[in-house]
C-alpha cells in the first residue's frame, strides 16, 4: 500500500522537529556571569537612595548557551521594591535572591556578588547657594581687574538633606589670567565638591571681568 505523499512530508517534518528538540535539550548547561543593573521602585516621595550603594550586581547564572546570550539577558535587572521600607529606619539590608531577578525561562540563578546590599535612605533637600568666582594666576604686568561678576550668581543644588545643609557655596572652574589684557565674558561651569549633591539645572555660568591698565 502506497503512503500519501503529504503524509510522508509530515512524518519527515515531525522527525526533523524531534531531532532538533533532542539536539537542543541535550546541549550541556554552562555557567556564566552577567552584570545586571539595580532598579528601585516605589520609594517614598521625597526620599532617595544614598551612600556607596553599587549600581550593578554580578550574577552567576546557569543554562544552555542559547539561553545565556547577551540578547536573551538584555532585560535582566536586580529589582528592589522599597514600597514597604519604613523610612524612620534609614538603613535596610537586602539579600539578593531569585525573587529579585527577572531572568528568562531556562536560566537558573546561582549566586550574586555582592550577595547583600545595605541601602541607606535619605530625605531629599534643595537650596540656592552663591557662586564664587575662581581665578588662576596673575594678569600681565600693568593690568588689574576693576570689576568682576558672575551670572547667574546663585545656583540651586539638591541631594541628601544632611549633605545639602553643609554646602554654603559653589565655585566656578578657574579662569586663567596670565594672557588676559582685555575685558570680556568667560563661559565656565560651577562645581560642587560633594559627589552626592547635584545641580538642579545647568551648572554653566558667565563670568564678566572688567580689566583696565593701572594708572590710566
Amino acid at each position: 500500500m502506497r503512503m500519501p505523499k503529504n503524509l510522508v512530508w509530515k512524518l519527515v517534518s515531525l522527525l526533523l522537529a524531534i531531532l532538533v528538540w533532542l539536539a537542543y535539550t541535550s546541549t550541556p548547561d554552562v555557567v556564566t556571569t552577567y552584570t545586571a543593573p539595580i532598579v528601585y521602585r516605589n520609594l517614598a516621595s521625597g526620599w532617595m537612595v544614598t551612600g556607596n550603594s553599587p549600581e550593578n550586581v554580578h550574577l552567576e547564572l546557569r543554562g544552555t548557551p542559547a539561553r545565556l546570550t547577551p540578547a536573551s539577558l538584555a532585560d535582566a535587572v536586580v529589582l528592589f521594591d522599597l514600597g514597604n521600607v519604613n523610612t524612620t529606619h534609614q538603613e535596610r539590608t537586602f539579600t539578593i535572591a531569585e525573587s529579585n531577578l527577572n531572568l528568562p525561562p531556562g536560566v537558573a540563578f546561582l549566586r550574586a556578588v555582592p550577595s547583600q546590599l545595605r541601602l541607606r535612605l535619605a530625605r531629599m533637600a534643595a537650596k540656592e547657594v552663591p557662586v564664587e568666582i575662581q581665578l588662576s594666576g596673575s594678569l600681565p604686568s600693568g593690568y588689574r581687574i576693576r570689576e568682576q561678576s558672575v551670572s547667574p550668581n546663585r545656583l540651586r543644588v539638591a541631594g541628601p538633606e544632611t549633605l545639602v545643609a553643609t554646602v554654603s557655596q559653589v565655585q566656578t572652574d578657574p579662569i586663567e589670567l596670565r594672557y588676559l589684557s582685555r575685558s570680556g565674558e568667560h563661559r565656565v561651569d560651577a562645581f560642587v565638591d560633594d559627589p552626592q549633591v547635584h545641580f538642579e539645572s545647568s551648572p554653566a555660568v558667565t563670568v564678566k571681568l572688567i580689566i583696565e591698565r593701572i594708572g590710566k
